[in-house]
């Protein structure tokens, strides 16, 4: 498939969120409302007045107000003297966003849309009866862990927290007096996430550098160590909750995704931290029988609901007309 225009996913410390409220005041209360002006109010949310280097990344609907009447989704085709939203932004580093377009450009790409991480992930791996009941999508990758929580079907909160999967290689590479590679290799094939699951006498032989005796790492070591840094991780990610949790309970609990969610025990972990249910997000649900079995891994989460946001971009082009990209 020869691939022109991608749709970009964007994460990293410098990422926050704001809950912000348009108002338009409509010329003829008589007409229905239409596509036009529910769009003009969300562009209008970009002219906030912004910190320097910092850009708005993403505006999202939450809900309509039609004449002061609230919770309404979809007000096309309504009556009313003034149309109201209140919408989540997403605000990021002007010099992040601008470094990703560069590369995609010097790629001999374009790019059609830059997509928060955890929102395309969400896509991929949460169902509408999980986002209406109340539910937090833990996004726990290799630079960062993202969070998105849902409730009542609308996105309340979103954040993202500077530890991953590869702090956790860092601090094995370190505790264990070992090359990355090994670190990394290890953590995938033998690390825990509780370390009390893990026997004693089970060690893994590690090759010494350059004719060097090899080292013998003891899987309860190895897990101690990964268990140090899951719990503060969860500890972040516990924070992030309590903003909305404390105002709507989340029936749904958590859905862990992404390729550090693929360590072992790490569901108890969670479970322990947090107190809420959780379970592994699989995006296999949206997919094909014909696509391999790898894809269904909690790794692609994030690739597969940026390929499912772009193809929801394209349908909505379109409806309304526009030529959109191929």
């Amino acid at each position: 498939v020869e691939i022109k225009s991608v749709n970009v996913g964007i994460a990293g410390h410098h990422i926050k969120s704001l809950q912000h409220r348009g108002v338009l005041i409509r010329e003829n209360a008589d007409v229905e409302i239409t596509d036009h002006e529910i769009d003009k109010l969300k562009q209008d949310m970009y002219k906030i007045c912004m910190t320097p280097g910092e850009e708005i990344i993403d505006v999202i609907p939450q809900e309509y107000i039609v004449d002061d009447e609230p919770g309404i989704r979809q007000p096309k085709g309504m009556l009313g003297s003034k149309l109201e939203a209140n919408y989540h932004v997403i605000i990021g580093q002007t010099s992040a966003a601008k470094n990703i377009v560069k590369c995609i450009e010097r790629a001999g790409l374009v790019m059609e849309n830059m997509i928060l991480e955890p929102i395309a992930s969400a896509a991929a791996v949460l169902g509408d009866d999980e986002k209406e009941a109340g539910v937090a999508i833990v996004d726990i990758g290799g630079g960062t862990t993202d969070i998105a929580v849902f409730y009542d079907s609308i996105i309340y909160h979103t954040a993202v927290i500077p530890f991953g999967g590869n702090v956790i290689t860092e601090d094995i590479r370190q505790g264990c007096s070992i090359i990355k590679k090994h670190a990394e290799e290890i953590k995938v094939k033998f690390g825990s996430a509780v370390a009390s699951e893990n026997r004693d006498d089970e060690v893994v032989s590690i090759p010494g550098i350059r004719g060097r005796e090899p080292k013998e790492i003891s899987f309860k070591n190895l897990a101690s160590i990964i268990q140090a840094r899951l719990e503060e991780i969860f500890d972040l990610v516990n924070h992030e909750i309590q903003k909305v949790n404390s105002q709507h309970k989340l029936i749904a609990g958590i859905v862990l995704t992404g390729g550090g969610a693929m360590m072992k025990h790490i569901r108890q972990l969670a479970e322990f931290k947090t107190g809420l249910e959780v379970r592994l997000g699989y995006p296999n649900e949206y997919l094909s029988n014909e696509t391999s079995e790898e894809l269904a891994s909690p790794m692609y989460s994030t690739g597969i609901g940026l390929v499912m946001e772009g193809i929801a971009k394209y349908e909505i082009d379109k409806k309304k007309g526009e030529n959109p990209q191929s």
